[in-house]
């Protein structure tokens, strides 16, 4: 290991390639090989990379200002602001730098609105095999043991139920229960897609006990599905929604949103943020949001989703360690029988970028700029791969 590898923590089991320019679906690395780009930096890049739109966004901001700070009017955060409460029918925005941060503010928000309600202890019901970071509160309301572990105390105040299972949360539910906080696919959690109507359900709950319906749209927003979020699919209005990765297709930003019995909790001193919803950030977003509508990408992402899926189930029909082929839109899981890291190296071999997670499940999180001879590639280069994988190898690099 070079001086250099030493200085920084060895927090990530890093692939052996670096990056050193990209082009829509497509990366180089420092000696000239080209990759096919089937991860997006983990749901980021929904846009691809060098789009042209949000590039002349951030260096026409660049070159007029950055940086002011929330001490000041930020017209361009408000201009975002604006866009995102139109497109989710909420009606406040809070603007941080990272989805743990969304999901932190979401965390306080359900705290303190529980106070209000003369609750003392207020609890927050989450699933299991959820993900919504590793900041301590977000990694409290995480259901990954294997991520928590070694960082105790965990903040209280969360309790686990099952993912999509109403009667659990119905049971496990105390006068102390204020919330309920979970995502509308869970992605770290192998793509879990619920049953239709799940999302209702938990609003129908929620509203019958004067809880807050939160749900972590870090992942599955910003269209990746097929609609701006994943909560679309089920046609429900949460009070609080939380985003981030590919809303500024790289550039950091987080956004917490709250509407109904959300809205007005957090006021003046409960909650703040230094870079968050800066000029460059917000002008970056509000580019990603109107190439999205203009090319119509949404439609683009359930037709590329459904021939991704389509290519997979054909190629491995048969194939008996073969789980499942999930997904909705361009989050694509397919669960093996077996753990399967070694397939990350050998899809870099292949020269395609994918990722491992729940231990058995190849995630695909392509751009939804990608062309169909790119989708189809995707398909070609990974299934040979897959269909000869069904033992148990080393343990899998840590995720986003």
């Amino acid at each position: 290991m070079s001086s250099t590898a030493q200085t920084l923590m060895p927090t990530y089991t890093r692939l052996p390639v670096a990056f050193r320019r990209g082009r829509g679906a497509w990366l180089e690395d420092t000696d000239g090989r080209q990759y096919l780009d089937a991860l997006s930096g983990i749901a980021v890049c929904n846009l691809g990379h060098a789009h042209p739109a949000v590039a002349e966004a951030v260096a026409g901001q660049a070159h007029t200002l950055v940086h002011t700070s929330n001490l000041y009017e930020i017209p361009h955060q408000q201009a975002l602001g604006d866009r995102l409460a139109q497109l989710s029918e909420l009606e406040q925005v809070f603007f941080a730098n990272s989805g743990a941060e969304a999901n932190e503010a979401a965390i306080k928000l359900a705290r303190l609105y529980g106070h209000h309600r003369g609750v003392d202890q207020p609890e927050i019901l989450v699933a299991e095999n959820a993900f919504h970071g590793r900041t301590l509160g977000a990694l409290a309301a995480t259901g990954n043991t294997r991520a928590q572990t070694g960082f105790g105390p965990l903040p209280g105040g969360f309790v686990r139920v099952p993912y999509d299972d109403i009667p659990a949360i119905e049971q496990a539910a105390s006068t102390n229960t204020v919330a309920v906080f979970v995502e509308p696919i869970q992605g770290e959690g192998g793509i879990v897609v619920p049953h239709d109507g799940y999302l209702s359900r938990l609003r129908a709950l929620c509203d019958r006990h004067g809880w807050l319906l939160m749900l972590d749209e870090v992942q599955a927003g910003v269209g990746r599905t097929g609609h701006w979020f994943g909560h679309n699919h089920d046609g429900v209005r949460p009070d609080v929604i939380t985003l981030a990765k590919a809303l500024a297709n790289g550039v950091p930003i987080g956004a917490c949103l709250a509407g109904g019995a959300a809205a007005g909790v957090l006021g003046p001193g409960s909650h703040g943020t230094t870079f968050g919803g800066n000029p460059l950030a917000t002008r970056a977003a509000t580019a990603v949001l109107d190439t999205i509508n203009e090319e119509g990408l949404m439609a683009r992402a359930e037709t590329l989703g459904s021939r991704i899926r389509g290519g997979f189930a054909q190629a491995l029909d048969g194939r008996p360690n073969i789980v499942d082929i999930r997904g909705r839109g361009l989050m694509i899981g397919i669960e093996l029988a077996e753990p399967c890291p070694s397939l990350v190296q050998q899809a870099l071999d292949e020269g395609v970028l994918i990722n491992v997670t729940a231990g058995s499940v190849v995630r695909l999180l392509p751009p939804m700029i990608l062309s169909d001879a790119d989708a189809d590639r995707i398909v070609d280069r990974l299934a040979p791969l897959i269909a000869a994988t069904a033992t148990a190898q080393v343990s899998p690099a840590a995720t986003a």
